[in-house]
Protein backbone atom coordinates (compact mmCIF):
# COMPACT_ATOMS: atom_id res chain seq x y z
CA UNK A 1 0.00 0.00 0.00
CA UNK A 2 1.39 3.30 -0.91
CA UNK A 3 1.51 6.62 1.52
CA UNK A 4 0.73 10.15 0.30
CA UNK A 5 3.35 12.37 1.17
CA UNK A 6 2.06 15.53 -0.79
CA UNK A 7 -0.95 16.49 -2.98
CA UNK A 8 -0.38 18.77 -6.06
CA UNK A 9 -3.04 21.69 -6.62
CA UNK A 10 -3.35 23.94 -9.52
CA UNK A 11 -5.40 27.00 -9.80
CA UNK A 12 -6.26 28.53 -12.44
CA UNK A 13 -7.02 32.51 -12.09
CA UNK A 14 -8.41 35.99 -14.10
CA UNK A 15 -5.51 38.41 -15.56
CA UNK A 16 -6.31 40.14 -11.90
CA UNK A 17 -6.36 37.90 -9.60
CA UNK A 18 -10.16 38.05 -8.51
CA UNK A 19 -11.59 35.09 -9.44
CA UNK A 20 -9.81 31.80 -9.22
CA UNK A 21 -10.94 27.94 -9.65
CA UNK A 22 -9.23 24.41 -9.28
CA UNK A 23 -7.99 22.78 -12.28
CA UNK A 24 -6.86 19.25 -12.69
CA UNK A 25 -3.88 18.11 -12.78
CA UNK A 26 -3.48 15.01 -14.66
CA UNK A 27 -1.23 13.52 -11.29
CA UNK A 28 -2.43 14.92 -8.23
CA UNK A 29 -0.76 12.26 -5.40
CA UNK A 30 2.52 11.72 -4.73
CA UNK A 31 4.65 9.47 -2.80
CA UNK A 32 7.27 11.98 -2.01
CA UNK A 33 7.39 15.59 -1.69
CA UNK A 34 10.37 15.53 -4.28
CA UNK A 35 7.59 13.82 -7.20
CA UNK A 36 5.51 16.31 -5.92
CA UNK A 37 8.07 19.15 -6.60
CA UNK A 38 9.38 17.56 -10.22
CA UNK A 39 5.82 16.91 -11.91
CA UNK A 40 4.41 20.71 -11.23
CA UNK A 41 6.37 22.44 -14.43
CA UNK A 42 4.52 19.72 -16.08
CA UNK A 43 1.32 20.04 -14.87
CA UNK A 44 1.67 24.13 -15.18
CA UNK A 45 2.19 23.64 -18.77
CA UNK A 46 -0.37 21.04 -19.15
CA UNK A 47 -3.12 23.91 -17.95
CA UNK A 48 -1.60 27.16 -18.83
CA UNK A 49 -4.11 27.44 -21.58
CA UNK A 50 -6.96 26.85 -18.82
CA UNK A 51 -7.13 30.34 -17.13
CA UNK A 52 -4.86 33.36 -18.04
CA UNK A 53 -2.84 32.74 -14.76
CA UNK A 54 -2.16 29.73 -13.23
CA UNK A 55 -0.36 28.95 -9.77
CA UNK A 56 0.81 25.26 -8.65
CA UNK A 57 1.79 24.32 -4.93
CA UNK A 58 2.77 20.81 -3.40
CA UNK A 59 1.34 20.57 -0.39
CA UNK A 60 2.53 18.33 2.19
CA UNK A 61 0.60 15.66 3.43
CA UNK A 62 1.40 13.72 7.12
CA UNK A 63 1.25 10.01 5.67
CA UNK A 64 -0.04 8.94 8.98
CA UNK A 65 -3.24 10.92 8.71
CA UNK A 66 -3.81 10.53 4.97
CA UNK A 67 -7.04 8.54 5.65
CA UNK A 68 -8.45 11.70 8.05
CA UNK A 69 -8.11 14.49 5.41
CA UNK A 70 -11.01 15.65 4.05
CA UNK A 71 -10.43 19.12 2.80
CA UNK A 72 -7.68 21.71 0.46
CA UNK A 73 -8.48 25.41 1.91
CA UNK A 74 -7.10 27.80 -0.36
CA UNK A 75 -6.63 31.40 -1.05
CA UNK A 76 -4.90 33.40 -3.71
CA UNK A 77 -3.90 36.60 -2.93
CA UNK A 78 -3.79 39.92 -5.22
CA UNK A 79 -0.20 39.32 -5.54
CA UNK A 80 -0.25 36.13 -6.88
CA UNK A 81 0.94 34.31 -4.13
CA UNK A 82 -0.64 30.87 -3.13
CA UNK A 83 -2.30 30.01 0.46
CA UNK A 84 -3.05 26.19 0.52
CA UNK A 85 -3.34 23.41 3.13
CA UNK A 86 -4.39 19.90 3.45
CA UNK A 87 -6.84 19.48 6.15
CA UNK A 88 -9.02 17.81 8.44
CA UNK A 89 -12.60 19.17 9.03
CA UNK A 90 -14.09 19.78 12.77
CA UNK A 91 -17.04 17.93 11.16
CA UNK A 92 -17.73 14.68 13.29
CA UNK A 93 -20.50 12.12 12.14
CA UNK A 94 -22.35 10.42 14.74
CA UNK A 95 -24.64 7.78 14.39
CA UNK A 96 -26.74 5.62 16.56
CA UNK A 97 -27.47 1.82 15.40
CA UNK A 98 -30.85 1.62 17.20
CA UNK A 99 -34.08 2.41 16.01
CA UNK A 100 -36.65 3.76 17.93
CA UNK A 101 -39.91 0.62 17.44
CA UNK A 102 -43.12 1.86 16.26
CA UNK A 103 -46.54 0.22 16.90
CA UNK A 104 -49.23 0.30 14.29
CA UNK A 105 -51.06 3.30 16.27
CA UNK A 106 -49.04 5.84 16.32
CA UNK A 107 -46.33 7.26 14.08
CA UNK A 108 -43.57 9.43 15.60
Amino acid sequence: MEHIAAVLLVIGCSNTMTECRELPASVSVFETAQECTAERPFALGDVQVQAPRVIAKCLPVDPALEDDYDQIVWNVRPDGTLDASVEISNVEVVSNGARPVKDSLSQQ
